[in-house]
């Protein structure tokens, strides 16, 4: 079921967007090699308290942490503990808000010192892809327009996306209607209106598209063990066009 937002509603989404925005900016600082993801876990926790939310993730279907940390070929949903950082790592961090009765979700991936030329394009052709998507956010449009913006520009750039994982509606609840995939036709899908909040989250390998949950039942990793990039935005349809919640 479609949950439109009124203009108050999504006011009061701007605050937690915003937190986990933050929350990415301050861990910002603290990715470096030899840090571990249990110690940015710990980072994000604390500082999410401070500004009077609690993690959107922690105890979501079990899961036991603040932040998702997924390196290298792991795509989403990798749990932060003892692992450290190495230079070269490509490291994904999505972090989720809950305050206020409403869920922000925002993903970034990250440089661990100096990475190879290939992940370094990867990386940035993923954050192409979402401003990509980003761009069909207009009144009148539909999901599709999102989806195929996306794979579009992986494809041309000689990527795979990955099709078992999505963006999603968002708002009282993490997860809501409409799902918004990252491959598509244009024209097709839920036409956008003003009141929709969802997040749209491109993941990009660089090999196979195909993934596969690992035994801890929650990291995703690319079949082939190649590289993937994940961004991610809590977006808005605000006077017929998109608002980006989760940009500081």
């Amino acid at each position: 079921m479609l949950i439109l937002k009124t203009i108050n509603e999504i006011e009061q989404m701007k605050v937690s967007s915003r937190i986990a925005a933050e929350v990415l900016k301050r861990l910002e600082k603290e990715i470096t090699p030899g840090i571990s993801t249990g110690e940015l876990d710990k980072i994000a926790e604390s500082f999410i308290s401070q500004r009077g939310g609690t993690p959107s993730f922690k105890g979501y279907r079990g899961y036991p942490a603040s932040i998702c940390s997924s390196i290298n070929e792991e795509v989403v949903h990798g749990i932060p503990g003892q692992r450290k950082l190495k230079e070269g790592d490509l490291l994904k961090i999505d972090v989720g808000v809950f305050k206020d009765g409403f869920h922000g979700d925002v993903t970034e991936s990250y440089a661990v010192g100096t990475i190879s030329p290939e992940a370094k394009i990867l990386k940035e052709i993923t954050e192409k892809s979402l401003y990509a998507g980003i761009s069909k956010v207009l009144e009148g449009n539909r999901i599709g327009d999102i989806s195929s913006a996306i794979q579009h520009c992986a494809e041309s750039n000689g990527y795979t996306v990955v099709k078992d994982f999505t963006g999603h509606g968002i708002g009282r609840s993490l997860h809501e209607d409409p799902q918004v995939t990252n491959f598509g036709k244009p024209g097709t899908g839920l036409r956008l209106k003003d009141g929709m909040v969802f997040c749209i989250e491109p993941m990009l390998n660089a090999g196979s598209a195909d993934v596969e949950i690992l035994k801890d039942r929650w990291t995703v990793v690319t079949k082939d063990r190649n590289l993937s990039a994940h961004f991610e935005h809590t977006i808005a349809v605000v006077d017929g066009k998109a608002e980006i919640l989760t940009r500081l």
